[in-house]
């Protein structure tokens, strides 16, 4: 296996060596909102969250505006049932005058902010904002233009895999190396909104991370924090989770995902959960150390003379360890004392011969 590229967002690390790094994902929980997504770019500085993540589409560059039937979402499940794809992409969009806005806010407060581009046009607007890496959406991982499009700007990418199978991913790595992209992160991806955990095959990220020789990480569309937290001790490097002021404000994809709060509790478990994974390791760790007292050991029970043949009955395996492991219990049971020993005391080696 070739050795692999560090794998950096504007200086900051990413791998199985560092804290996973964790994008919130705005998505259409702006509202169309300068002030909203404005709070969203505080909040992310706040809870010192990684970055922040917008989309950047307009309706007409990303479906029709058709009433056909195979423009309306079918799917009695969805959130979104009912609704003509062209209206919701138009309320799920931001303005891209809006985008600039928040760009220069996230800019003017050394918050890490990029996007996903949907066609070629965004890739261009967003060279004008200056973004230090490109996210792919599983949606447009068979996008081939506007994948050639983003390898040509030679930076970073993060690619969700959700609906992609082994050559849709092979292919759209080919396309961004071969347009100049020479690091790519991949993303674990359920694209269903809200996913069902029991679909999230984590086992894949080990797989993933040897097939593809990179940085993997999760794109999680479930409700709360587990499968994101699960995620890390499979591997992942990278974590992104939709956020939402309140998940009742009836915005396009609030419903699954989290509050401030709930990012913020992502946010330290997470790094918990990274620190938990260490090494392979048997026996007391430098905290356990002092623990080690409570183990059991031999004491007497009895003021006992010396040359007194030991009995069950004079002895008793209690905590702390001072004395004797109880693993000698058995051999100095009819042994003859040395010496007087008293009652309460530790039960030593030199006491017999054993």
């Amino acid at each position: 296996m070739k050795k692999k590229t560090l794998f950096k967002i504007n200086n900051r690390k990413i791998g199985l060596d560092y804290p996973p790094y964790l994008i919130a994902e705005m998505s259409g929980n702006h509202g169309q909102s300068i002030k909203r997504a404005i709070k969203f770019v505080d909040i992310v500085k706040k809870l010192k969250i990684d970055a922040i993540k917008l989309q950047t589409f307009k309706p007409e560059t990303i479906t029709l505006n058709s009433t056909s039937r195979e423009f309306i979402i079918k799917d009695k499940k969805s959130n979104w049932f009912g609704k003509k794809l062209y209206n919701l992409y138009d309320e799920a969009h931001m303005p891209w005058d809006m985008q600039e806005k928040v760009f220069k806010y996230a800019k003017k407060n050394n918050v890490e902010c990029f996007s996903s581009p949907f066609d070629e046009t965004a890739v261009d607007f967003l060279e004008k904002m200056k973004v230090k890496v490109y996210k792919v959406s599983s949606f447009e991982i068979n996008h081939i233009p506007l994948l050639e499009k983003i390898g040509k700007t030679k930076k970073p990418v993060i690619l969700s895999s959700g609906l992609a199978n082994i050559q849709d991913i092979k292919l759209a790595i080919k396309t961004l190396k071969g347009n100049g992209c020479s690091h790519i992160a991949l993303l674990k991806c359920t694209s269903n909104y809200p996913a069902d955990p029991s679909f999230s095959n984590l086992k894949t990220i080990k797989d993933m991370r040897m097939k593809f020789n990179c940085e993997i990480g999760i794109s999680d569309h479930t409700k709360g924090i587990g499968v994101a937290l699960s995620s890390i001790a499979f591997g992942a490097s990278i974590i992104e989770k939709h956020i939402t002021l309140n998940i009742n404000d009836g915005l396009v994809d609030s419903k699954f995902s989290l509050n401030p709060n709930e990012f913020e509790k992502l946010k330290n478990e997470s790094i918990n959960s990274w620190k938990s994974i260490g090494s392979i390791s048997y026996g007391p760790t430098k905290d356990d150390i002092k623990s080690l007292q409570f183990k059991r050991s031999i004491y007497y029970i009895k003021n006992l003379k010396k040359n007194h043949k030991l009995t069950y009955n004079d002895v008793k395996v209690v905590r702390p360890s001072n004395g004797l492991e109880p693993k000698y219990l058995k051999k100095i049971i009819g042994k003859k004392l040395q010496k007087k020993v008293y009652c309460n005391k530790p039960v030593k080696e030199k006491d017999f011969r054993i």
